[in-house]
């Protein structure tokens, strides 16, 4: 295991299961048809979309991903700053924690942009092919080589007035606590660039309990078994708060910058600590 490849102590039997109210069967197999559905018409669609200019581009795919969300019976609540789309010149990396794949279409619906994840996700079925005509930067978390290569094309996309999101945790986490610590590498894209840095900090609840475990997804755990998790459990909201940016400059190096963007989403999580309280 290497720093570049990090595995959080989170296993679906001990962190991925809801204990609260669930829907019936049949109105949750309704909802996994409608999500997979809803999903399978964004792969569809998305050669027309690109069609599109950049405000009606990030229009079409805010949408789009708020109603993903939606269709798959998981409320959404949006807190925090407004933040614009990222001109020419003026690139924006977000950086969230990491609890479930219901968190990249959630990043989406809030603050469209280019999504860092790794290169397995472009095999899977429906989302793989999303990803990669969105526009995903695909990283090879197995081979540190890559490492150098993948921060040069983050740092370029920057640059190139891109806003682009990354989970730099490296890997799920089941939001029972603040999570890994946030991985660097990311954070010197963003200091090459000179790009601000967009913390945001995504949590799942049920009627004003944290509910993590119902949208967990970690470990080995099937993604089949964790859509049902989801469909089944009733009133499940996740809540997405934006952070005020932190400026590329502001932080004497990756690690420096890469440890306040983790303090902010960490501080804004029940005020725990940003080290992990896994052990």
């Amino acid at each position: 295991m290497s720093a570049w490849l990090p595995v959080a102590p989170c296993t679906p039997r001990d962190c991925a299961h809801h204990e609260g109210a669930t829907r019936a069967p049949l109105l949750a197999t309704a909802l996994l048809c409608a999500g997979c559905a809803l999903t399978l018409l964004g792969v569809l669609c998305v050669p027309a979309v690109l069609l599109l200019g950049p405000a009606h581009r990030d229009l079409v795919i805010r949408r789009w991903a708020y109603a993903v969300v939606r269709s798959f019976g998981v409320r959404i609540r949006v807190t925090g700053l407004t933040a614009g789309r990222a001109g020419p010149g003026a690139g924006e990396l977000v950086v969230a924690n990491h609890v479930s794949w219901l968190d990249v279409p959630l990043v989406a619906a809030v603050l469209p942009a280019r999504m860092v994840a790794k290169s397995e996700i472009r095999n899977w079925p429906l989302l793989g092919p999303l990803a990669a005509l969105g526009g995903t930067l695909f990283i090879e978390r197995e081979r540190l080589r890559a490492l150098p290569e993948a921060v040069r094309a983050l740092a370029g996309a920057l640059a190139a007035g891109s806003r682009v999101a990354v989970f730099p945790q490296g890997t799920t986490w089941c939001g029972r606590c603040a999570g890994g610590r946030f991985r660097p590498a990311a954070f010197q894209a963003a200091i090459d660039a000179g790009s601000a840095v967009r913390p945001v900090h995504i949590s799942y609840r049920t009627t004003g309990t944290n509910a993590a475990g119902a949208a967990a997804f970690v470990g080995d755990d099937p993604l089949a078994a964790s859509l049902w998790r989801v469909v089944t459990a009733a009133g499940l909201t996740a809540e997405v708060r934006i952070l005020p940016p932190v400026p590329a400059g502001s932080e004497p190096g990756r690690r420096a910058l890469a440890r306040a963007a983790q303090s902010a989403v960490a501080s804004d999580s029940a005020n725990l600590p940003a080290a992990s309280v896994h052990h």
